[in-house]
């Protein structure tokens, strides 16, 4: 978990450095550091229950068992990756004026989609970064799970909404819608995957309406 955190943050960093041409880029500075204050934090969480740490530490297409999940994950994360890739850009070409304000409300999405992910972990300890069902698991039907099938996702489309405009760029919420249109075609599978092999899931559905956003869908 530790070195996901510093290597994804290094690697972040250079992306978002290098495309904007300079390291004169105040919104990259305080992007990275909200990420990694709320990153740490996360992790010393997560390192407090065995389960979950070894059930996080499973991720990647490489790490999908199913096929269509290994598929998902490859097309998501083209817009994935542009969504820190064409902030950057935006912010070496000046396509966006995104106010002081909104980029710092951006980074406030970010700390408040990392505290969803921490309610979502303290809930759950089976929550996998894989589509899966191991031994003993049982279906979570309280805390954000009473009021979304999918608090994990609904945690990443905050986040992700908040990445280009803490980066300061409107261009950049494309990429982000497309990569959450990404998580609704994995929510989708894997909802049907959970009520195929998740002995109570189904009636969990039944019980809980929303996939993602309470109230809309």
């Amino acid at each position: 978990m530790w070195l996901q955190l510093v290597a994804g943050s290094v690697t972040i960093g250079l992306a978002l450095f290098l495309a904007a041409g300079t390291f004169n880029y105040w919104q990259a500075w305080t992007y990275l550091g909200a990420v990694a204050v709320s990153g740490v934090l996360l992790d010393l969480y997560v390192m407090k229950d065995p389960k979950l740490l070894e059930n996080r530490t499973k991720a990647g297409p490489a790490a999908e068992k199913r096929t269509i999940q290994k598929l998902i994950i490859l097309c998501a994360g083209i817009p994935g990756i542009a969504t820190f890739i064409v902030p950057a850009l935006d912010h070496r070409f000046d396509w966006s004026n995104v106010p002081f304000w909104l980029s710092l409300v951006g980074d406030l999405l970010i700390l408040v989609g990392m505290w969803m992910v921490y309610r979502v972990f303290k809930e759950n300890s089976f929550g996998s970064a894989i589509v899966e069902v191991v031994n003993d698991q049982k279906v979570i039907s309280t805390g954000p799970y009473a009021i979304v099938r999918n608090p994990m996702y609904a945690s990443a489309t905050v986040y992700l909404i908040g990445v280009p405009l803490a980066l300061g760029s409107y261009w950049g919420l494309i990429p982000a819608v497309l990569t959450i249109l990404g998580l609704v075609w994995r929510l989708f599978d894997e909802e049907k995957f959970l009520a195929q092999n998740l002995p109570g899931y189904q009636e969990y559905c039944d019980g809980v309406r929303w996939h993602l956003i309470p109230g809309i869908f």
